[in-house]
């Protein structure tokens, strides 16, 4: 897919961060957009930028939406096709973060987190899938992150999540060049991306005197190591897709963390686990079981 003049894509998460920023770019090469989010006024945010900023005559339509609701995925997939005819592209890039220990982590969290940055990719592909095979160039975006290649103490729910998606998708891929359906797909991997994440991401009160001196400090420390603008990531997603490749980096700190799990495949464990003694409280607690939930966030 070398032009994207014409086409239609469906974007998950385009509230904010790479989302909207995708929505951006793309309408401005001429692509018509179904975008979709949890997050309604978020969402009429962005559809009001693309008709303030995007002179190309591009039809943009929208759907509030919870990805982890498969019933609500497939219906918007059809209201998309109906709606613009064809769809090329979907990109799944609606996700949550949550950061806990294995042990204090609530289920309940655990199932909020897979539901939406596991099964949310798969309801997704599954539903646009016979769409973008009917369209006869189709492209199918799933957004993993660099915790897809590389783990970290605290992000197990995530870790496990951005690495099925991985999988997933691989898995996916090698089945659509063996089927020469025209249709192929794509893993996105960013590293650190300035974008709300932090701010109202989830963090188990189980972490505070374990790996961080407190919830609010470790967000502004976390911010800090966001080092790529969204419009940035999207422009690099988007020379992915046009290259047709299979895993997508974004970001200096996603080659580097890549490269150091390629080289050091099970010893960069006890790398970070070192960092992790140095930056963590010196006097460290045992992890609580008590949970402290704040709003989610969709990238």
């Amino acid at each position: 897919m070398k032009s994207f003049n014409g086409r239609v894509a469906a974007i998950t998460g385009a509230a904010s961060g790479m989302g909207r920023a995708l929505a951006l770019t793309l309408a401005r090469e001429g692509c018509h957009l179904a975008l979709a989010d949890k997050n309604s006024q978020g969402l009429e945010q962005t559809v009001a930028l693309i008709k303030a900023q995007v002179l190309a005559p591009v039809l943009v339509t929208s759907q509030v939406l919870d990805v982890s609701d498969r019933q609500a995925v497939e219906d918007w997939a059809a209201r998309c096709a109906a709606e613009h005819g064809q769809i090329n592209m979907i990109f799944n890039n609606a996700g949550v973060a949550l950061s806990s220990t294995v042990e204090g982590v609530d289920y309940t969290d655990l199932e909020w987190i897979v539901g939406i940055n596991f099964w949310g990719v798969v309801y997704g592909t599954k539903a646009f899938l016979p769409y973008l095979k009917a369209s006869g160039d189709g492209h199918v975006i799933n957004t993993s992150s660099v915790f897809g290649l590389f783990a970290q103490p605290g992000m197990s729910g995530y870790n496990a999540t951005k690495f099925a998606v991985r999988g997933f998708t691989e898995s996916l891929r090698q089945e659509l060049d063996l089927q020469k359906s025209g249709v192929s797909a794509t893993c996105v991997h960013p590293g650190g991306i300035r974008t709300d994440i932090c701010r109202s991401s989830r963090i188990d009160a189980n972490m505070t005197g374990f790996l961080i001196h407190s919830e609010q400090q470790a967000r502004a420390d976390f911010e800090k190591l966001f080092i790529t603008d969204a419009d940035q990531a999207a422009k690099v997603i988007l020379n992915g897709v046009r290259k047709n490749k299979r895993r997508v980096l974004i970001g200096r700190d996603a080659y580097f963390l890549d490269l150091l799990a390629r080289c050091l495949p099970a010893a960069y464990q006890a790398l970070v686990v070192f960092a992790s003694k140095r930056m963590a409280p010196k006097h460290r607690s045992a992890p609580s079981p008590v949970l402290e939930t704040n709003e989610e966030h969709r990238l």
